[in-house]
């Protein structure tokens, strides 16, 4: 009896140590991610300002409004005119430079509050985190309560997939009254957008559908293989993703234009359906085919810890043996990017709304930086560039209600905006470093942008972020 309780007291104290341990590595990581907290921001509490001599991009058309000012008030565009007096706000001379409306990135995957600073430094001033964890309710909750400069934060729930093992990040379902449930639970937990994932049975597909539309939660869908492509247009279903998926789903790895045309006139049909291409995290695919030192490249040094240690590696290394095996994988991945770009043409003359979607966070997709390739990608394929700039910012803001107040400079809108040098609608590149961003009417300088990247490169809190995946692993299963 002493013996085991000798025991007991070991372990106990050992559990104890863990616990301290844990909170200890939290804790340091959350210090070190302070500098995003609205205190430590310089002018982080003032929201208000007069914005004078700027060329302001609306995007409720392909215009440009030239010597314009811009009252923000209250985080809010209040006002845009020639001349605005307004006593006791402080005034920004932009000096001829262009305004328009802050960047939206529509598939994200966040692994922690550093990845905020950089995909403000891009412009992006709200994100659709598309692999919801209890991590990403409490990010929601301090942007939701202006305690932390972040971008505006949308996130699902878990991955929802069918009763087969894809991964231990996916929530498997084995009966539709659990993905009932789910839904139900997702929604009163705080996540705002059910995610449906490859793997989904039609039964249990259906009652996602069912119970989405009743509790009134939007659905983002990874197309999942045990359904018809067509299951998937739906009222409920706000965005359909990957373009990558209409070739390993409904054309069955066939690059055939007569097929592709069927599922384009799917979309043509129905008008609530928005597509999310993510084509730079599939061409990264040819990218690592063609560079065998991708994973020491300077961007590689902006992803997470984790990320780069599991997911990276994991990715690179199948890609590299698969070519060692197979020499001709390079060409066949890259005609199917190419590919990728047609459908995109084809979309865009069928008037189907495009959202722009990086899938960032995973792989070697970098958060923030890789919107500006995406966006190129659209151009490639065929868009100007004002139908471009519209992918990210007017036509994401459309796709759920929650975010109609982004996308345009208008009053009444939310003052998410970007001041860059040069005209993007001239030159998309003009967007890759712009000189100011407001979010939520926060001005932030590109001194402070450049610090925000600073911060996130290298950093060392692969502990933390194991940590919180657990949680993850642990909560949702």
């Amino acid at each position: 009896m002493k013996l085991l309780k000798k025991i007991l007291k070991i372990v106990f104290a050992l559990i104890g140590m863990l616990i301290i341990a844990i909170l200890v590595i939290i804790g340091v990581d959350a210090q070190r991610t302070k500098y995003l907290d609205i205190d430590h921001v310089e002018n982080g509490d003032i929201n208000s300002y007069l914005i004078t001599h700027v060329n302001v991009i609306p995007m409720t058309q392909d215009t440009v409004l030239t010597d314009k000012t811009v009252y923000i008030k209250d985080g809010t565009i209040e006002t845009i005119a020639d001349n605005i007096n307004i006593d006791g706000v402080e005034v920004i001379d932009a000096k001829n430079k262009y305004l328009m409306p802050g960047l939206i990135d529509m598939h994200v995957h966040v692994w922690d509050r550093y990845e905020l600073g950089l995909y403000l430094s891009n412009g992006v001033t709200a994100v659709r985190n598309v692999w919801g964890m209890p991590m990403h309710l409490r990010i929601k909750e301090d942007v939701n309560n202006d305690e932390i400069i972040s971008p505006m934060f949308f996130t699902s729930g878990p991955k929802l997939t069918g009763p087969e093992f894809i991964g231990d990040d996916n929530l498997n379902l084995t009966t539709p009254e659990e993905a009932r449930d789910k839904v139900v639970s997702y929604k009163e937990r705080g996540y705002d957008f059910v995610k449906t994932y490859y793997g989904l049975t039609p039964d249990l597909f259906n009652a996602v559908l069912e119970q989405a539309k009743i509790s009134n939660v939007d659905i983002v869908a990874h197309p999942s293989q045990k359904v018809p492509y067509s299951s998937h247009f739906d009222p409920q279903v706000k965005s359909i993703e990957h373009t990558e998926e209409f070739v390993q789903q409904p054309l069955n790895y066939e690059l055939d234009t007569v097929k592709l045309k069927e599922v384009i006139d799917l979309y043509a049909e129905a008008k609530y359906s928005a597509h999310c291409p993510t084509l730079v995290v599939y061409n990264n695919i040819y990218q690592m085919l063609m560079d065998d030192n991708i994973l020491e490249s300077e961007s590689i040094q902006y992803m997470s810890p984790l990320i780069k240690k599991v997911d990276s590696k994991a990715q690179f290394d199948r890609w590299h043996n698969t070519k060692l095996e197979d020499p001709s994988v390079t060409e066949r991945i890259k005609k199917q990017h190419d590919f990728h770009l047609y459908i995109i043409k084809k979309l865009h003359e069928a008037n189907v709304r495009i959202i722009c979607g990086t899938d960032a966070g995973i792989g070697v997709t970098t958060p923030g930086f890789s919107i500006h390739k995406e966006l190129e990608f659209y151009k490639e394929a065929g868009l100007s560039n004002y139908e471009v700039l519209k992918t990210t910012t007017v036509n994401a803001a459309k796709t759920h209600s929650i975010m109609n107040n982004m996308g345009t400079i208008e009053g009444g809108k939310l003052a998410n905006l970007i001041l860059t040098n040069n005209n993007p609608l001239s030159d998309l590149s003009a967007l890759e470093h712009p000189s100011t961003v407001f979010v939520n009417g926060r001005k932030l300088d590109r001194k402070t942008l450049d610090y925000f990247e600073e911060k996130a490169k290298g950093r060392k809190n692969l502990l933390a972020s194991g940590i919180r995946y657990a949680e993850n692993l642990i909560i949702e299963k």
